[in-house]
């Protein structure tokens, strides 16, 4: 009877660390969201968009004329050979939206000088600074992107390669993922290197929701 006790206490302990290793490993899903982006920067390609809105999680009792639950997205831009290549912070205040290019503003400034991305990873966390090398990842944001898509490839491997297209548009909902302690901590290091290293190049511009609707 006593060695099944120590075997059930055991057992128990076992449980008890396996259930902690695996909560400090689960991440939060409504603060991180993540996209890709395609044929970007293409000649007669049309542009693909970003768009955040803030669903006033974070409002306040503030009265009238005061900031109210403002959130930042801050936009995390990859290229295909999973290097990050630009980072910013866009505000996006309480049930405000912002709308971001693809072309002429996520890939526009990139600090490796390596010109312009076509493919990649976008990923956005929802954040209560304005520093993407500092994000406090924060609830309240939600978004979609449009995709750029082409209905055929006329590249067929010929030494002239003719251009894609046609091209139809598709947009979905950014999707969850989850967003743990590591995952976090190297968007923000990756993003502070690369805008130092840059010299000031790969701070992606920011503008309110204005020419593409």
């Amino acid at each position: 009877m006593k060695k099944l006790g120590f075997v059930l206490f055991m057992l128990a302990l076992a449980l008890m660390l396996t259930g902690n290793a695996l909560a400090q490993n689960v991440g939060d899903n409504s603060v991180y969201f993540v996209t890709y982006y395609s044929n970007a920067n293409t000649t007669g390609a049309p542009d693909g968009v970003v768009r955040l809105i803030n669903d006033g999680d974070q409002a306040t009792t503030a009265g009238e004329g005061i900031e109210n639950g403002p959130l930042w997205a801050a936009f995390y831009i990859f290229d295909d050979s999973e290097e990050l290549r630009s980072c910013c912070a866009c505000l996006v205040s309480a049930d405000g939206l912002v709308s971001e290019s693809i072309n002429k503003q996520l890939t526009s400034d990139e600090f490796t000088g390596r010109g312009e991305m076509s493919r990649g990873v976008i990923k956005v966390v929802s954040s209560s600074t304005n520093d993407p090398t500092n994000p406090i990842a924060t609830p309240g944001l939600r978004g979609w992107s449009t995709h750029i898509q082409a209905t055929t490839n006329n590249n067929a491997g010929l030494t002239s390669i003719a251009p894609k297209g046609p091209w139809f548009v598709t947009e979905t909902q950014l999707a969850d993922a989850n967003l743990g302690k590591v995952e976090l901590g190297n968007l923000a290091e990756s993003c502070s290197f690369g805008l130092t290293l840059g010299s000031g190049y790969g701070q992606c511009p920011c503008t309110p929701a204005d020419y593409d609707f």
